[in-house]
């Protein structure tokens, strides 16, 4: 999607922004994120993340760790769950989450900013063997019931419309299609992440619709690590205000 601002509009660097969100605490960062939002854009920010990463990667993605992030998702120990299916991951981002598979029929990273990564990475992104199809804020250009397999992780908290974009992954799914989720819950709003997710908004728009497997929270992991404790199987049996919610759900073969 084109940026509607001001190309030459001098950004901090995402460092700053990292240590900020560190020492700053939340409610002076819930004040002040709307401020902000007016004066930093969300995809100028989104894009000018990616950007810091790719320079500090070596102009080259990293994703290797995918591979054993969305198995542990899946709870699978190899590919073969998508053997011949199509597979897509919302809210993908530039690395090539789904590079690594390589038994699928068909890979869709589906984000708002596809075309721009592929503007401004496209020497990595032509390695990833993955289609990347660019959506919009309220629509996701697939079929319906087209998509075997669904995976997202930390994207749900970066959709201007999060009641629409529900509705979307739902009408892309298969009967039986099956999910695989990861949500960002309690993280205030800020220029990259429009939505403050709560379990219970969660439920009502997206999951009470789907077959729940898997239902976990964990605990924030470190800053570099965030994944750790899903990955230890840390799971938290308390109230969790700000953590993790990790999904496995499927949707139901016949609705009404």
């Amino acid at each position: 999607m084109s940026l509607a601002d001001n190309q030459n509009q001098v950004i901090p660097s995402v460092s700053i922004f990292e240590k900020l969100e560190r020492i700053v605490p939340e409610p002076i960062k819930d004040f002040f994120n709307p401020i902000l939002r007016l004066f930093i854009p969300k995809y100028r920010a989104e894009l000018m993340y990616w950007k810091v990463k790719y320079r500090l990667e070596n102009r080259r993605f990293i994703n290797i760790h995918y591979r054993e992030l969305m198995l542990a998702m899946a709870g699978q120990a190899d590919d073969d769950f998508l053997m011949d299916k199509i597979v897509a991951d919302f809210g993908c981002g530039p690395r090539g989450s789904l590079a690594w598979v390589t038994s699928a029929h068909q890979k869709i990273g589906i984000d708002v900013l596809a075309d721009r990564y592929i503007d401004e990475f496209s020497e990595d992104i032509l390695t990833h063997d993955m289609v990347y199809l660019k959506s919009t804020e309220k629509i996701i250009p697939l079929p319906s019931e087209s998509v075997d397999v669904l995976f997202t992780i930390n994207a749900m908290d970066h959709v201007n419309h999060f009641e629409e974009m529900c509705a979307e992954l739902l009408r892309i799914m298969k009967p039986g299609a099956v999910f695989y989720g990861c949500f960002n819950i309690g993280e205030p709003k800020a220029p990259c992440e429009p939505q403050k997710l709560s379990e219970t908004m969660i439920k009502q728009q997206f999951l009470d619709k789907l077959t729940l497997d898997f239902y976990r929270m964990t605990l924030p992991g470190d800053a570099g690590e965030p994944y750790k404790p899903f990955l230890e199987k840390n799971f938290s049996d308390q109230d969790v205000r700000k953590g993790m919610l990790w999904v496995r759900a499927r949707k139901p073969l016949f609705t009404g």
